[in-house]
């Protein structure tokens, strides 16, 4: 029997699989719905919504990619998660390496990003 911690893991992996895939083929809106309607992310100064979500993904080169690796997964709450991942952002021209933090909530039976942070790894 999973535990919840497991079954929270698994969950967060098929919503970083999907977004890692919409960002792969170049989809802003379908990364965009896997955002909560009042997520919010920096671009580089904050920004709220999907229209937002989609806007930064739109004016991502073609080609871009992103690979990941899951950290961790912390419930905070029963239905919301706190996830960190090492993100490789392959660009046309060059690989960019992040820190990512996530914060999700679950959504009826999926998990949406409410939350989506950045730290460039210095040197990496």
């Amino acid at each position: 029997m999973a535990t919840q911690a497991s079954a929270g893991e698994g969950e967060l992996r098929k919503l970083l699989d999907k977004w890692a895939e919409g960002i792969a083929r170049h989809q802003p809106e379908t990364v965009a719905a896997l955002f909560t309607a009042d997520a919010q992310g920096f671009d580089p100064a904050p920004g709220f919504g999907r229209a937002h979500v989609e806007a930064y993904y739109d004016k991502q080169p073609t080609g871009l990619t992103a690979s990941y690796e899951l950290i961790s997964v912390r419930p905070l709450s029963d239905g919301i998660a706190l996830a960190y991942a090492r993100v490789v952002f392959n660009r046309p021209d060059t690989a960019v390496p992040v820190y990512l933090t996530v914060i999700a909530q679950r959504s009826g039976q999926s998990w949406q990003i409410s939350h989506y942070h950045v730290s460039k790894i210095l040197g990496g």
